[in-house]
């Protein structure tokens, strides 16, 4: 049978002890049987997140988590910043009009990390500004905000600071309480090693007042209700109770491992990828000092069609990877991702398929090349 490789930047790979927790009979979710299960999985989520905050869950994709900050903390009317370094950038863009919020936009150039003085000269223009909304790892480029020194900046002022932190949680340092960020939005699929299904909040007591305050319309996402519902140790709605209770083994997991151990090991292994990038040829596509360690954006030949590698290595090898995304990186680069249960040997395995497609596809480079250049990143 042909392998079946996840090494794209979401969904990711789920280890085989979660698939097993994932197909236990189900349960209801209104027992005292649930409710320790949720009681666990909130603690596990806040030792990830590194916050003492709430935190609440949504049977939703992270957009979702991402839509619940934008309804619940702004109403029609108000100010927010935006920033733009990618497509998922964009998309606090299209939430915040959805919902008649005024966007800042800042934009920054793909490949580039914005920078906090970017953000502290509009904050001093506009005191009515209510929210700042950034991305953790922007996984279209493939590049990591410093969200401590945005924080610094957003602190100071009587906006929150919103953090999509979907592709970095669990696989980048974000020290909620001690940065002072106030909503952190992630999700199930990525660093967790879980299916789509989940999506967290987490807010901050600054964040609480403003949705308190907010007019906008808010039902299902309403995170008033998620709060008192958590207050009993429950949820407003029906949850996805089977992901919940997968998501304790891999908290558990998490826990076990420890966050520095595991920052560490993406680390190793975005470094390895990198390598074997470079040692083919090849370019990588983020500016260096701003690189993700979730994923690695891989700029190709010219010669080389990107959408064809994707294709090629899913469907005749089973390996997949993401292809680029937007006019700016469609069919220019790949992206191989290195989070939640990825090891060397999987990441060793994508790069002899990358380097097998390019031989096919005639692009000349040392066979072997890439695959040496990220053995030697793990002997050392």
């Amino acid at each position: 049978m042909k392998k079946n490789l996840l090494l794209t930047p979401g969904p990711t790979q789920i280890p085989p002890e979660i698939c097993a927790a994932l197909g236990r009979p189900i349960i209801h979710h209104r027992t005292p049987q649930f409710q320790e299960n949720l009681k666990e999985a909130v603690e596990g989520l806040q030792y990830v997140f590194q916050t003492h905050n709430d935190i609440y869950l949504l049977a939703s994709s992270g957009t979702g988590g991402m839509e619940a900050a934008v309804s619940n903390l702004l109403s029609p009317g108000d100010k927010a910043i935006t920033v733009e370094g990618g497509k998922f950038g964009e998309r606090w863009t299209e939430l915040c009009r959805s919902y008649g919020v005024e966007p800042h936009v800042l934009k920054v150039e793909w490949g580039k990390a914005v920078s906090p003085k970017q953000v502290q000269k509009i904050l001093d223009a506009d005191k009515d500004i209510e929210a700042v909304f950034i991305t953790l790892c922007e996984t279209s480029t493939g590049v990591t905000t410093d969200v401590e020194a945005v924080a610094k900046v957003v602190g100071g002022t009587k906006a929150v600071l919103v953090v999509d932190a979907i592709s970095g949680i669990g696989v980048t340092d974000l020290q909620t309480d001690n940065w002072g960020v106030d909503v952190v939005v992630a999700a199930s699929h990525k660093g967790l090693m879980l299916p789509p299904g989940l999506a967290f909040v987490s807010v901050s007591k600054k964040a609480l007042a403003l949705i308190e305050q907010s007019k906008s319309p808010r039902y299902y996402f309403d995170l008033r209700k998620a709060k008192k519902a958590m207050e009993k140790i429950d949820t407003p709605f029906t949850p996805a109770i089977g992901i919940v209770i997968a998501l304790n083994e891999s908290l558990r997991h998490i826990k076990q491992t420890g966050l520095e151990s595991l920052f560490a090991r993406y680390e190793r292994l975005a470094m390895a990828t990198r390598a074997a990038a470079k040692a083919l040829g090849l370019s990588l596509y983020p500016d260096e000092s701003c690189i993700s360690n979730a994923l690695t954006t891989i700029r190709l030949s010219s010669s080389i069609d990107g959408e064809k590698v994707v294709k090629r290595m899913r469907d005749t090898y089973g390996i997949s990877v993401a292809g680029g995304q937007g006019e700016e990186l469609k069919g220019k680069v790949i992206r191989i991702a290195h989070m939640g249960c990825i090891d060397e040997y999987d990441i060793l395995t994508g790069l002899s398929c990358l380097e097998k497609v390019l031989q096919e596809m005639k692009y000349p480079f040392t066979l072997g090349a890439g695959v040496c250049a990220a053995q030697r990143v793990f002997n050392e």
